[in-house]
């Protein structure tokens, strides 16, 4: 109801995109909207969309969407397309939804992967100032679950 943002930080194989989808499906059981996207693919979409006339319909679907989740932020640095479209991504759901993103990278160096510091800016401030922020620590959930099945084979008679 606060359209307040999450960010949710960690290595690799921690959970955040397990966390992101259970506060999804809570809040799907709530009735709220909510849409799921892989950020490359995102992107992919987004550039397929503007090519055969979508882009606009699919850019207001985002908009109206009560909770986003954008899983994977940060993979690689944005070209100048996906960072327009990301502005306009945040600046559509301004105080209208809200946003969780995971990334294995530390909130701290999201600007580098934006690429243009005007906007960086911009973009940042629509995401971060109004966030909360889940840093996750650990090992790997999948290198344990691997040494556990290691361990659990080797037992068997």
């Amino acid at each position: 109801n606060r359209h307040e943002n999450l960010l949710i930080t960690g290595p690799t194989g921690l959970g955040k995109s397990w966390i992101a989808c259970a506060l999804g499906n809570k809040a799907c059981r709530d009735d709220r909207r909510v849409v799921y996207h892989r950020v490359p693919r995102l992107f992919q979409m987004l550039a397929i969309a503007r090519g055969d006339g979508r882009h606009a319909r699919v850019l207001k679907a985002i908009e109206r969407t009560e909770l986003l989740i954008l899983d994977d932020w940060g993979l690689s640095v944005l070209t100048p397309t996906e960072r327009r479209d990301l502005l306009e991504i945040l600046d559509d759901r301004q105080g209208r939804g809200s946003t969780i993103v995971t990334s294995q990278l530390p909130v701290d160096q999201w600007f580098e992967v934006i690429g243009d510091p005007t906007l960086a800016d911009a973009i940042l401030d629509r995401l971060v100032h109004n966030a909360h922020r889940l840093t996750l620590t650990g090992d790997s959930m999948r290198r344990k679950m691997t040494t556990m099945k290691t361990l659990d084979q080797g037992a068997q008679p």
